[in-house]
């Protein structure tokens, strides 16, 4: 196995599966840098981010800059022959970019160049893609922009949602960096370089994005924003001046003339509500203050009175 000094450096759950790969196939990893450490839940508890958690489990130091462009030197100190990145949640430097010998290394989740950015595989959903992958490719200074050294591509369910399509994209990444990363270390790969006529920009999900708007978006659109929006952070509509989060749909292409956003009613274990060109049935929800819930319970309970209402 190649004794090539490797630091890992990536943040939440997506990358926990690559670190452990790199371990597992018997790499050096002598180091992980991950985003610094943030309070969650509602008390507010400092949680280790999973690449931490993992990291300390796998006895590998930690570093967790709260800038790394600027305290990027213990970076340097460990003096690394090859970077391994994967959903890191900053730039890194051009300082790190230039130090190891073998370069730097991204597990980036799309077909590139195409979903450059920090939500790649929520965009491929929204989008309505029928499918996506993984590359392996060069780090540069602009972002997701270097050469791709190998690639893969998955298909993309009609029904299915960005955290389903998250853990396939993990077992992808993770198989394409087991059968890749040993050619690459051989200097057998070329890279190819991106075409960028055809790149497409997928920026981070914003608070706006959250919201979808019936009077809007027709059956297929708001089908599609909301997968792109399950699990996290969840899509919602407003109904009587409060916030529902729609948890599981499905969606049903015919004609309604009822105005879009309009709650038909409860059948067959779904809410269903009018939109333009069809029916959104909303399998399971989660009204404002209230935990999640099926539509049957939410239709024996706060919903009983809800159907002629209209999503704003």
């Amino acid at each position: 196995m190649n004794d090539a000094r490797i630091i890992f450096i990536g943040t939440p759950e997506f990358a926990c599966p690559i670190l452990q790969t790199l371990v597992d196939e018997g790499y050096n990893v002598v180091a992980a840098v991950c985003q610094p450490d943030r309070p969650t839940g509602r008390k507010q508890v400092i949680t280790p981010t999973p690449v931490h958690a993992l990291a300390d489990k796998l006895n590998i130091p930690v570093l967790q800059p709260e800038k790394l462009r600027t305290e990027y030197q213990p970076v340097l100190d460990y003096k690394p022959d090859l970077i391994v990145t994967a959903a890191y949640g900053q730039i890194v430097p051009e300082v790190i970019l230039k130090a190891p010998r073998y370069g730097c290394l991204n597990i980036h989740p799309s077909l590139l160049p195409k979903y450059r950015g920090g939500a790649p595989i929520h965009h491929a959903v929204w989008a309505g893609d029928e499918k996506t992958g993984v590359c392996l490719m060069e780090m540069v200074k602009a972002m997701d922009a270097g050469r791709v050294y190998a690639r893969c591509e998955l298909p993309i369910g009609p029904d299915e949602t960005t955290s389903e399509l998250y853990e396939k994209l993990q077992d992808a990444a993770c198989t394409l960096l087991k059968e890749s990363l040993p050619l690459y270390l051989e200097g057998k790969l070329e890279g190819e370089p991106q075409d960028e006529s055809l790149v497409v920009i997928a920026r981070n999900i914003s608070k706006e994005d959250e919201q979808v708007h019936f009077a809007k978006e027709d059956i297929n659109e708001l089908y599609n924003h909301i997968r792109a929006l399950t699990d996290w952070p969840l899509a919602y509509g407003m109904l009587d001046g409060r916030r529902m989060k729609f948890i599981k749909v499905r969606k049903q292409i015919c004609e309604t003339e009822q105005t879009p956003g309009t709650v038909l009613g409860f059948r067959d274990h779904a809410m269903e509500v009018a939109c333009k060109g069809g029916i959104l049935r909303v399998l399971e929800l989660q009204p404002e203050g209230k935990n999640r819930m099926s539509a049957d319970a939410y239709a024996n309970g706060a919903g009983r009175n809800i159907p002629g209402h209209v999503f704003e």
